[in-house]
């Protein structure tokens, strides 16, 4: 590790000997807030980053299904948040009824991320944003056998590092917290994040996630987690309503800048720089998702209109089957008729129909049995930005 003793903190030498190594002590952020000095540009990207993250929670307000869309966004930053660690999956995989969380491992860690999150919106109403929540979220976001052995919702006991794959503690870039160190700094993040006022809920959100993910409190999960807190430390600090937000595409986009950032950081201090590239991200993000959520909007309009011009009798379950599919963009016959609670040849007839109109096309073309639909344009608008790295 290349760090200069600075306002972000120092090493701290631990063991001797041929075992001898350093592990990063990281300042307490009610010292670190202090010494920001934001300059002017910065200061109004921020300004810009908070009108755009305001607006965004602002149309949720007035959308009409903004919890079916709540829960696509928090699918998608799943997914963004997992591709940047390496998941392969890709946003059809996620929502494709053939692809079970327990057969593919990749759609398990979605799901899971997605659940995860859902957790914590739920669990913040009756209990602080601390590491007790943590630790409960993380349960989650792990909870497979994949992840028994990374010890889910367990704060760490021995020292971890972060390198190549299969490197030791010699040849990693970045050593966390030693464990004693770890446990005080997270009980100093909890004072933050609770007691700290007056702090702009941004900058604040960027301080926690840089914090957390220097701390590195879990065998695994760490960047999941870190990045889930970013939305949690907005919605904490009342910018958010609910998780209608991915701030992990931006982060994906600019991966390599992302991690160079936060360790610029441990190096020498650059928490300034961090804000910035924080506060464009947040505020790029923030305008996507603002331009995705007109998009469905309109075409949820384009669609219900052409669903009252073609339709006659049946126009109420058609309505129905937008609804089920703006939750589920890709079905077959059977979910149609079981989310619908009617007969197979009504969910057959509706089904076909939708397909005739545009709306829904096949999946595979040359499968002759058990095939399964998509609602192409509203994947297409949701999509963006979703291929793996």
């Amino acid at each position: 590790m290349n760090i200069v003793p600075g306002r972000q903190g120092t090493l701290r030498n631990n063991l001797s000997g041929e075992l001898a190594y350093q592990s990063f002590l990281p300042a307490s952020l009610h010292d670190v807030l202090p010494t920001l000095q934001l300059s002017a540009r910065q200061i109004d990207l921020l300004a810009a980053c908070s009108r755009q993250v305001g607006m965004l929670s602002g149309m949720a307000q007035f959308v009409p299904n903004a919890d079916i869309y709540l829960t696509m966004y928090v699918r998608k930053e799943a997914l963004l948040s997992a591709q940047i660690e390496g998941t392969q999956c890709t946003f059809d995989d996620v929502l494709d009824p053939e692809n079970s969380a327990a057969t593919h491992e990749d759609v398990a860690d979605v799901v899971n991320y997605v659940q995860a999150s859902d957790f914590a919106v739920e669990r913040m109403k009756t209990l602080p944003l601390c590491t007790r929540l943590l630790r409960e979220v993380h349960r989650v976001l792990l909870q497979s056998d994949r992840g028994g052995e990374k010890q889910p919702g367990e704060i760490r006991v021995s020292q971890n590092w972060i390198g190549p794959q299969g490197c030791d503690i010699k040849s990693a870039f970045y050593l966390p917290p030693n464990v004693e160190d770890m446990r005080d700094a997270l009980f100093e993040l909890d004072k933050f994040i609770n007691t700290e006022e007056g702090v702009d809920p941004v900058i604040k959100a960027a301080l926690v996630h840089y914090q957390f993910e220097s701390i590195h409190p879990f065998l695994d999960g760490n960047g999941r987690l870190g990045r889930l807190l970013i939305t949690l430390s907005l919605i904490n600090d009342g910018v958010l309503d609910s998780p209608l937000f991915y701030p992990s595409y931006q982060f994906k986009l600019n991966r390599q800048e992302y991690y160079a950032h936060l360790t610029a950081v441990r190096e020498t201090g650059a928490f300034e720089d961090w804000i910035e590239f924080f506060c464009q991200c947040m505020l790029d993000g923030a305008k996507d998702a603002v331009a995705s959520l007109n998009q469905l909007v309109e075409l949820h309009n384009k669609t219900v209109a052409l669903v009252r011009e073609r339709f006659d009798r049946s126009v109420p379950n058609a309505l129905k089957l937008l609804d089920v599919l703006e939750g589920n963009p890709i079905v077959d016959v059977n979910y149609v008729r079981d989310r619908l609670e009617v007969s197979r040849g009504t969910a057959a007839n509706l089904v076909k129909e939708f397909e005739t109109c545009g709306i829904l096309q096949r999946k595979d073309a040359e499968r002759a049995r058990y095939r399964t639909y998509m609602y192409e344009a509203y994947l297409h608008i949701l999509r963006q930005g979703s291929d793996p790295l």
